[in-house]
């Protein structure tokens, strides 16, 4: 297994150990993955390229990081304003989401895919300096992938897509002013708060990214039915585990964050204002030119519609209610 992740994050490429280990237990030892970190095998962000040609069976990575291919993948991790954690999954398993982009991938890349994790709504970056109105991007170079990534292009940012390991360096020698990964507990580890002080929540591009196992088609059609299933389950288990594991540690990586002198900000009313109106309207965009980014984005939008309806009334509520106080 090829992954997009370093070693020294344990919660996201943890996840790709957590789904191989699980797949040999439901099998009694019978069948092994063996997953690498990225740049072993592959390129982090080339994941995809290599389980769609063959060259690797299977990997772990972030649909997002192939919007160059075609935007609707991004669907598969999450869009700028897009759905919670609870409404993700629920679109992907009970709404018909990831059957609708199983029969893009298989069609566009001979790749089958699984979502196997999940990091839960996103920090919005670490900055050099603040960031107070939409005038304060202009030039500004941010790393940032997937839609989120052009939605900042349109407020005016410098946009570059890096992988976790070169992060810290690019930041330290000013080759971007402003980089986003996760959140405190992997941000942490990477010493992002080393190099920036200014730490934004919330990121607005990521609500609930999901991220996905993808297996070359010709190799998942050659599995048993019983080792298809153990893929299926696995995943679903790392999508669950890697999302309990962020809970439990990023409250205590942030406070530490802070005692090291960082300044937690939240981004202004007409920063995300301003960065929604660009989303919606790169959506519209997208969905004019490509009749299967069209096709799930409709699926996607009417879900989200929807549930919005009833997690407003009722989770919003009490979730207002017991966050307010904290």
């Amino acid at each position: 297994m090829a992954t997009s992740w370093p070693t020294a994050l344990d919660t996201i490429y943890g996840a790709a150990v957590y789904f191989s280990e699980r797949v040999a237990a439901l099998t009694d030892g019978r069948f092994q993955i063996n997953p690498n970190p990225a740049g072993k095998l592959s390129k982090g962000a080339d994941i995809l390229d290599v389980v769609s040609q063959g060259a690797v069976p299977i990997g772990h990575t972030a649909s997002y990081y192939y919007i160059g291919k075609s935007p609707v993948v991004a669907f598969g991790t999450t869009i700028p304003f897009g759905m919670t954690l609870r409404q993700q999954n629920a679109w992907l398993y009970e709404g018909g989401g990831l059957q609708l982009l199983q029969e893009i991938y298989a069609k566009r890349f001979n790749v089958i895919q699984w979502p196997a994790g999940n990091t839960g709504a996103q920090m919005g970056g670490w900055f050099r300096k603040e960031v107070n109105k939409v005038s304060d991007l202009q030039g500004l170079k941010m790393r940032i992938p997937g839609l989120g990534g052009e939605v900042m292009k349109r407020l005016g940012v410098t946009v570059q897509t890096l992988p976790a390991g070169e992060i810290f360096q690019a930041l330290q020698t000013g080759a971007v002013d402003a980089a986003e990964w996760v959140g405190p507990y992997d941000d942490e580890k990477l010493g992002l708060f080393k190099v920036a002080k200014f730490y934004y929540y919330p990121g607005w591009w990521e609500p609930a990214p999901t991220l996905e196992v993808e297996v070359n088609l010709n190799e998942w059609n050659k599995l048993p039915k019983s080792y298809q299933e153990a893929i299926k389950s696995a995943a679903a288990e790392a999508n669950q585990n890697m999302m309990a594991r962020y809970d439990a540690r990023n409250s205590a990586a942030l406070a530490k964050l802070v005692s090291q002198g960082v300044q937690v900000k939240q981004y202004s009313k007409e920063i995300v204002e301003a960065a929604r109106k660009a989303a919606m309207a790169l959506y519209d965009e997208f969905a004019s030119k490509d009749a299967d980014f069209k096709r799930v984005y409709d699926s996607w939008k009417a879900f989200k519609d929807e549930t919005d309806k009833w997690f407003s009334l009722n989770e919003y509520t009490i979730e207002s209610f017991l966050f307010g106080k904290a």
